[in-house]
This record gives structure tokens, C-alpha cells and sequence, in this order.
């Protein structure tokens, strides 16, 4: 299953891991999706939404 917010369209973002002695590997930042009930078009429905998506309440959750 993708990692990818169903409202914003944010996903993994690659990068690099620098240890101390300067070795660089490749490295992916996830987003932190989670699974959320919420109203949409007046009915419930469960999307995999991230977190800035819940707490800026571009959703309704679901009681």
C-alpha cells in the first residue's frame, strides 16, 4: 500500500544517511500517514491521511 496522504498527495521524500565518518547511503523519509474516519460528502469514510493534514483539520473526523 502506498504511503501517500489521499488529500495533500504527500509521500516518501528520498534522501541521505551522513554517518559520522562521512559514509552516505541512500534513505527514504516517510510520511506519517495514519488511517482516519472521517465525514466526507456527509458519509463516513476511513482515509490514510498525515498528520499535518489532521491537526491544520483539512478533515472531519468521524465520532
Amino acid at each position: 500500500m502506498a504511503k501517500r496522504c489521499e488529500l495533500c498527495g504527500k509521500g516518501p521524500v528520498v534522501g541521505r544517511n551522513v554517518s559520522h565518518a562521512h559514509n552516505v547511503t541512500p534513505r527514504r523519509f516517510q510520511a506519517n500517514i495514519q488511517s482516519v474516519r472521517a465525514v466526507v460528502g456527509g458519509r463516513i469514510k476511513r482515509l490514510r491521511v498525515c498528520t499535518r493534514c489532521i491537526r491544520s483539520n483539512r478533515i472531519t473526523k468521524a465520532a
